[in-house]
């Protein structure tokens, strides 16, 4: 079986040596890098299938690499030292699938590595019959290819925003908090992450797949509680 690759970006030594040691006991490729304008072309070059990429980084700011790199060509978690919320808002809404916060365990962002490639991974054809596409008034969900259509218009999502969307839409009114989402669609908790995601992610998938996004017609706020798709 090939080894999936990942890309570790970070300016710390000590850092990518630890990331870089355990994601390899995990099976990994791995290829390290400490400077952000050499990302660009080291995508090109070991074609990541995700790259772990610090913010705070000499040459290019991760963040600005989050906007050409896009997690639309591949996932994205991102490293952050900062106690800012803006920063981490900020990189969620650019497209990263994740985020872990220095220090961390290496053993969380290995989990969380696994967790975000096996969503973005395809399903084997072999599944793929098993499984019909979940159908709305104007929206579709194909859960075995990955896909969204709006209209019939093909609509592109992050893996995270795919995995939200298809776990909201498989149980129709019912609410979740954001603590469940957490750790349903992200396999984390509220101690490991900011509830916050779930509000970044929902937001962008307002505005990817709602008319109004003000007046979500899918997606909508149980004030005080949570969220619920709304079929």
């Amino acid at each position: 079986m090939v080894a999936l690759k990942i890309l570790v970006v970070d300016d710390e030594p000590t850092v990518r040596e630890v990331v870089a040691q355990y994601l390899t006991r995990d099976g990994f490729e791995v290829h390290e890098l400490d400077r952000g304008d050499m990302v660009e072309r080291a995508v090109e070059e070991f074609r990541p299938d995700l790259i772990v990429l610090d913010i705070m980084l000499p040459g290019a700011n991760g963040l600005d690499l989050l906007r050409r790199v896009g997690s639309d060509r591949v996932p994205v978690i991102l490293l952050t030292a900062r106690v800012d919320e803006s920063d981490r808002v900020l990189g969620l809404e650019l497209g990263a699938d994740d985020y872990v916060t220095k220090p961390f365990s290496p053993r969380e962002l290995v989990a969380r590595v696994r967790t975000v490639l096996r969503r973005s991974q395809p399903v084997p054809a072999g599944a793929a019959a098993r499984t019909e596409p979940l159908r709305f008034n104007g929206l579709r969900i194909d859960t075995c290819a990955r896909e969204v259509f709006v209209d019939d218009r093909l609509v592109t999502l992050t893996a995270k925003e795919f995995d939200l969307l298809a776990f909201l839409a498989r149980a129709p009114r019912q609410v979740f908090s954001r603590a469940q989402l957490l750790q349903q669609v992200w396999d984390s908790s509220a101690d490991f992450q900011d509830p916050a995601t779930v509000t970044v992610h929902v937001r962008r998938l307002r505005h990817k797949i709602e008319a109004n996004p003000e007046q979500p017609r899918w997606i909508t706020t149980v004030w005080g509680v949570g969220y619920r798709f709304e079929s």
